[in-house]
């Protein structure tokens, strides 16, 4: 081999090397990227799980504040209306007695009318009695009966009305049940 073709052949050695280098650069570079891509979208995942937790427990708050206020309110609500029942019974009372001025029972009619429609408004309702299973949770024995024309723990007579607000009991219903 001659000078020439010597230094042909180690120049094309150099330039295959540095192509093979340059190559092995470009994949090392690549990789690298691909590394620092993947550790931005473990990031990104990990901020992103982050956020959906804080927005789930701030709807979790939103609604747990939400239902207690609603609870408070009720609560409020049923210890005023608790205190103002013996009026709608005394009321009731006057309606049922005898009176010879119909002007004076009709004012008193009207009257029970406004504190029952108050009562409505305000989702007060009253606990149905006569005829229902007694249900301890929302009556009252106060006395029990033997008729046999009626079925067991069925209630006959209501002494006084009860009232509840949704699900709470504000006054248990006093029954007379027969056994």
């Amino acid at each position: 081999m001659t000078e020439n073709e010597n230094q042909t052949e180690e120049i094309k050695e150099e330039v295959a090397n540095e192509e093979v280098n340059e190559k092995k650069d470009d994949i090392i570079k690549e990789n690298e990227e691909k590394s620092e891509l993947q550790k931005k979208q473990i990031e990104l995942d990990e901020l992103d799980d982050r956020y959906k937790r804080v927005f789930a427990e701030f709807e979790n708050y939103k609604k747990r504040t939400q239902k207690e206020r609603e609870g408070l309110y009720n609560s409020v609500l049923g210890d005023i209306i608790v205190n103002m029942l013996p009026i709608l019974d005394n009321l009731q009372m006057a309606v049922n007695a005898e009176c010879k001025d119909e002007g004076y029972k009709t004012g008193v009619e009207l009257v029970e009318k406004q504190f029952k429609e108050f009562l409505d408004k305000n989702q007060v309702e009253e606990i149905k009695t006569i005829g229902e299973q007694f249900d301890p949770s929302v009556h009252e024995a106060i006395s029990s009966v033997q008729d046999d024309s009626k079925a067991s723990q069925e209630i006959v007579q209501e002494f006084r009305k009860g009232y509840r607000i949704g699900t709470k009991v504000l006054r248990h219903a006093m029954v007379v049940v027969n056994q």
